[in-house]
């Protein structure tokens, strides 16, 4: 009974401290949005947008943390961080920090490679966004987009294949097609920003899903092995490199 309340108050602090996070992400990630998407929001006026990404946002991240903290504690996938911290055990953090940094850089110099040479495209340095805007995008990426796509969407993909074949145990072939399944989408879910600055092709599309798609298949993987704070971090640190660092260099 007592492990039972303890496990409650945990998830219930980690619910809140990730919803409250999202939702600031949410409020970062505006000024870049409003840049980016400035000609199709011109004529919905600024405080109503902002009422509506803000509740948009509330509303969508708060469904999302709250099943994906309960599908994700009943499949096994952890936040081992951000548990300890609550529960004021020994945070272990520094092979965590090091490896998703590292994968972090790996996949945005893969990303801005793949993009500059094989898709030609290098749309991140042709849009016209402050450095400022792309930095506080970054939040809403490495927390808003993780909590979404892999707390939620691959736990739920991992815990809906498992009844599928009703199975006890997730192995990892569910969890590769999962992390497959949840990178794809969340390659698909890029192309409405990319939209307002190219045309929607499919050469778009297949830049959307394989540069998106090795960031989702990377954080995937992290978030199965090392927690979400892994995944959040990596995706953090891969924006970080788009977003700021190659433009600083390039542009």
């Amino acid at each position: 009974m007592k492990n039972k309340v303890v496990k409650m108050k945990t998830r219930t602090k980690t619910f809140l401290i990730l919803w409250i996070l999202a939702i600031i992400s949410t409020i970062l990630i505006l000024p870049y949005i409003f840049n980016v998407q400035a000609e199709a929001l011109k004529k919905i006026s600024l405080p109503l947008l902002i009422l509506i990404a803000i509740s948009q946002g509330a509303v969508t991240f708060g469904i999302a943390a709250f099943f994906g903290l309960i599908l994700a504690e009943k499949i096994g996938f952890k936040l081992p961080l951000l548990t300890s911290w609550i529960e004021h055990k020994k945070i272990k953090y520094k092979g965590i920090l090091l490896l998703s940094i590292i994968l972090g850089l790996i996949v945005g110099i893969i990303i801005f490679v793949l993009d500059k040479f094989v898709f030609q495209q290098s749309i991140t340095l042709n849009m016209s966004v402050p450095l400022w805007q792309g930095f506080l995008a970054c939040f809403y990426g490495g927390i808003a987009e993780e909590i979404l796509m892999r707390l939620f969407l691959m736990s739920l993909f991992v815990f809906i294949i498992l009844k599928i074949f009703r199975r006890k145990e997730k192995n990892s072939l569910i969890i590769w097609i999962s992390i497959i399944l949840v990178a794809i989408l969340f390659g698909l879910g890029h192309l409405p920003i990319t939209s307002a600055v190219v045309s929607i092709t499919p050469i778009v599309i297949l830049r959307a899903v394989v540069l998106n798609g090795i960031g989702g298949i990377v954080f995937g993987w992290l978030y199965w092995k090392k927690g979400l704070e892994s995944a959040i971090i990596s995706h953090f640190v891969t924006d970080i490199f788009i977003q700021i660092i190659i433009p600083l260099f390039l542009r």
